[in-house]
């Protein structure tokens, strides 16, 4: 059993492409498969009211300011892409928007994803599904409805994804991870299924590896308490390098739930069972 393991940059990288590159740097050390990051149009995403709002920042003093100064544009993505091929590592990203996910598509990325925020957009679902790359699809903040009614979208454009079970609070209380829905939404949709987590420390996403997950996705962080809304949920460089060995090590250790009788074992009988 594989697990296909991103390390979410998302906003983390706070405006600055050299943390951004460092993130990068972080997410490929520890054996990550891809990194992640997330994309908006702010003025399709917030309102001129909550962006003329006040927001003391970094960048000023209003939404829009703060909002604005995470965001990358062009020419951030662009050196993005070039460095995560430099680096042999993919990259892909979540739209918030429809502007968002045609500016996307320029990059040709392997994968899409839905945010939990995004799963009730059917419009947006519809665009992404029309380009039929592989989707994860988060579900945090939503009803087996949603989930119904999203599942629907990308069966019917023929495009292949997976659900991740995610709860979407930050960080997450352990009591609140409901790991066992994993196995249920598996039943229920017929799909793969992942597990996107905004919990401290590494033990809940470990115990997801063992319900079968077949992808994981963690925020990541130069350090917790630098700026963002992110960065108390998501995991330091020690933390994920432990994560990702971890995760590789219980994939192994999975099996095939098949009895097997090894020729290690058989050795071993011989031994102690030698007076029998």
């Amino acid at each position: 059993m594989s697990v296909f393991i991103s390390a979410e940059i998302g906003i983390n990288h706070n405006g600055d492409l050299a943390i951004c590159k460092e993130l990068i740097d972080i997410a490929v050390e520890a054996g990550c498969d891809a990194v992640k990051f997330q994309k908006r149009d702010i003025d399709i995403v917030y309102t001129k009211k909550t962006l003329d709002g006040f927001r003391e920042s970094p960048w000023g003093t209003t939404q829009r300011e703060q909002k604005e100064g995470l965001e990358f544009g062009q020419a951030e993505y662009e050196a993005i892409d070039d460095y995560c091929r430099q680096k042999k590592i993919q990259w892909y990203a979540s739209a918030w928007d429809k502007n968002s996910q045609k500016f996307l598509a320029q990059f040709n990325c392997p994968y899409n994803k839905v945010a939990s925020a995004m799963l009730v957009d059917t419009a947006l679902l519809e665009m992404i599904a029309s380009e039929k790359k592989h989707t994860f699809i988060s579900t945090g903040m939503s009803t087996f409805y949603d989930i119904d009614r999203a599942v629907e979208i990308f069966i019917d454009a023929k495009c292949s994804f997976e659900l991740m079970h995610t709860i979407s609070t930050y960080p997450m209380k352990d009591q609140d991870a409901n790991l066992l829905l994993i196995p249920a939404l598996r039943e229920r949709y017929g799909c793969n299924v992942g597990y996107s987590g905004h919990e401290t420390g590494v033990a809940i996403s470990t115990a997801a590896v063992a319900l079968q997950i077949t992808s994981l996705e963690r925020h990541i962080t130069l350090n917790r308490a630098m700026y963002g809304s992110d960065q108390s949920a998501s995991l330091e460089p020690n933390g994920l390098r432990h994560l990702v060995s971890s995760v590789r090590k219980i994939s192994q250790a999975m099996g095939d739930g098949q009895k097997h009788f090894s020729n290690e074992e058989r050795e071993v009988a011989a031994k102690l069972r030698g007076h029998l």
